[in-house]
């Protein structure tokens, strides 16, 4: 054991030594393993960002929430051009706030929303508007969304119910509007030639699924659909359960009344698909971890060529040292010996540039990701996927294992007495 020990410490100082000795050329051999342990680390590290993001976003309606969404729910790429379709209509909302038909329910809201141009005096600014709310309870759509406004009110029932022209802004509205200096709350809007009064503006709120509060006009789905959208069916409609434990069983009480508005006897002909908050964050968690891992397979074949240029180089350097193996091997080293200072050297080599990759894509992550929740995202966060680091770091030792063990075993090969004559 004693005698293995010194033979491993004498090739991994020997191996070392010839790393030390041609420095530039080991940098450059292990850049492959650096770029794509680096991407590997980049595409992780940002991919768990985007996805906790995501689920946040998800997350932010409230785990009580089940959406009805018009179309046949899509399985792949194909299908998504059947979400966007016109079967959630009045007779389906009605029918779905009868407590006969869902008895669990608590609140239900009906939401529309497009995009509109919006006019104050000489300012002009584009945005997404929102038409929600319900014609029994006021305010349903800050307690479903979690907003409520900063100064002003929400619209009432009564609004909804009177197709009021009124309306709440985002932060971003106001401040492209109104500026710093005047008071928004009474003033009148005009979108698509027909005026609105602000009775509402909300605080700073941003992302809460899918929807940037910040850049939004609220008023009541009434409204919204005669005036602004033209529309006589719904993007959505949001129940929201009475407890956590009803939630499985509205959501089957609501597929079986949209089945009975529409005629559907046989389940595979849904016009509609019905999900709640976990299934939507689980889809999306398994789309999100999908594409990291296709994007991490991409940056994972310049580790293969990485590999190869290793292999590569390993061979000149074989036979650069053809009189140093000789020379070895007179002086009593054994093949093991010398497959053993070749192998070390190569993954030694590739070791170094698997944990520089590590290093600089996590830094690279954390740039991004502090540029992203500066300027962009406030919510985005920087997350270190230790999983990718260990496997980026295996991956690489592998890598210099495989592609150097044929330079290694050419070198132990070599007859000394014909390695000592090569010039």
């Amino acid at each position: 054991m004693t005698k293995i020990t010194m033979t491993f410490k004498n090739s991994l100082k020997t191996a070392l030594g010839g790393l030390h000795s041609n420095k530039s050329r080991s940098a450059l051999t292990i850049l492959g393993i650096v770029i794509g342990i680096t991407a590997i680390m980049l595409v992780l590290s940002l991919g768990m960002g985007a996805q906790n993001l995501i689920l946040s976003q998800v997350q932010g309606m409230g785990s009580k929430t089940i959406v009805a969404v018009p179309g046949r729910q899509p399985s792949g790429p194909s299908d998504f051009a059947n979400v966007f379709l016109d079967s959630l209509k009045e007779r389906d909302l009605r029918s779905l706030q009868s407590k006969a038909n869902v008895p669990n329910a608590e609140d239900i809201m009906p939401i529309m929303f497009g995009t509109v141009k919006l006019y104050y005096q000489n300012e002009t600014y584009q945005a997404t508007v929102l038409g929600g709310g319900n014609e029994e309870t006021n305010n349903v759509m800050g307690k479903i969304f979690d907003i409520y406004p900063e100064v002003g009110t929400f619209f009432t029932a009564a609004d909804v119910q009177s197709k009021a022209s009124v309306v709440v802004i985002g932060d971003k509205v106001r401040e492209h509007l109104f500026g710093a200096t005047i008071d928004p709350l009474g003033k009148k809007i005009r979108i698509k030639d027909k005026a609105f009064q602000v009775i509402g503006v909300l605080g700073k709120k941003g992302q809460v699924s899918f929807f940037n509060f910040d850049d939004m006009v609220l008023a009541p789905y009434t409204t919204v659909g005669q005036y602004l959208l033209g529309r006589k069916y719904f993007d959505r409609i949001i129940v929201s359960a009475s407890s956590e434990d009803k939630i499985r069983q509205s959501v089957e009480d609501i597929r079986m009344t949209l089945r009975m508005n529409h005629n559907i006897t046989d389940t595979t002909k849904d016009d509609f698909f019905v999900e709640t908050q976990a299934d939507l964050a689980a889809r999306l968690k398994t789309i999100t971890t999908a594409l990291t891992l296709f994007l991490s397979a991409v940056a994972g074949i310049s580790l293969f060529v990485g590999g190869v240029g290793i292999m590569n180089i390993m061979l000149v350097s074989v036979t650069e040292r053809t009189r140093e193996i000789g020379l070895r091997k007179a002086l009593g080293a054994t093949n093991r010996d010398i497959l053993m200072q070749f192998l070390l050297e190569s993954m030694l080599l590739t070791s170094l540039g698997g944990l520089v990759g590590i290093t600089l894509g996590s830094s690279l992550s954390f740039v991004i990701s502090f540029i992203i929740a500066k300027f962009a995202l406030a919510t985005w966060s920087f997350s270190f996927p230790y999983l990718g680091a260990a496997l980026g770091l295996g991956v690489s030792v592998i890598i210099g294992l495989v592609f150097g063990l044929y330079p290694a075993r050419k070198a132990s090969q070599k007859a000394p007495i014909e390695a000592l004559r090569y010039e």
